[in-house]
């Protein structure tokens, strides 16, 4: 597989995950929240199969998000659009980035419902899977852009 068809793949499986219909059953919440922080997991995995895209012509031997998006990270283009984006408040990628943090803290990024209510709120408003859902949508309308870029190279 390449590494566009790995990134690619990554982004499919992670609009499964959301996409998924279950029972409404006692295991409704948990199986929701499953499916949220897998998606989000299954996220950060295609944001690092991005960046190793992205920067093959630099041949790094690293390619976290963490490393790469720091200050301290290279200056390859592509790298520097990200890391800027990670900066504007509402981005797709500032939103992933923020729930990407919850997600490795002990509370989680999935919450239960509260109440009888239909919908979990993050702090955007949204439900986090719709949350992600256009999230997805903007990291892939960005991607083409990125690669085109990356080509350029």
């Amino acid at each position: 597989m390449t590494p566009r068809g790995r990134t690619n793949q990554l982004l499919y499986h992670a609009q499964l995950l959301l996409d998924t219909a279950w029972a409404d059953d006692e295991h409704t919440d948990a199986r929701r929240m499953a499916h949220e922080e897998g998606a989000l997991a299954t996220l950060e995995l295609a944001l690092n199969a991005a960046l190793r895209e992205l920067t093959e012509h630099a041949q790094l031997s690293r390619h976290d998000w963490r490393e790469l998006l720091a200050d301290q990270g290279p200056s390859l283009a592509g790298v520097v659009q990200l890391r800027e984006l990670a900066r504007r408040e509402g981005s797709w990628l500032e939103r992933i980035l923020a729930h990407l943090e919850s997600l490795h803290d002990i509370e989680g990024a999935s919450r239960r419902r509260a109440g009888g209510s239909s919908m979990i709120a993050s702090a955007s408003g949204m439900a986090l899977s719709d949350e992600l859902d256009a999230c997805i949508a903007g990291f892939k309308a960005q991607l083409d852009e990125l690669r085109e870029t990356s080509e350029e190279w």
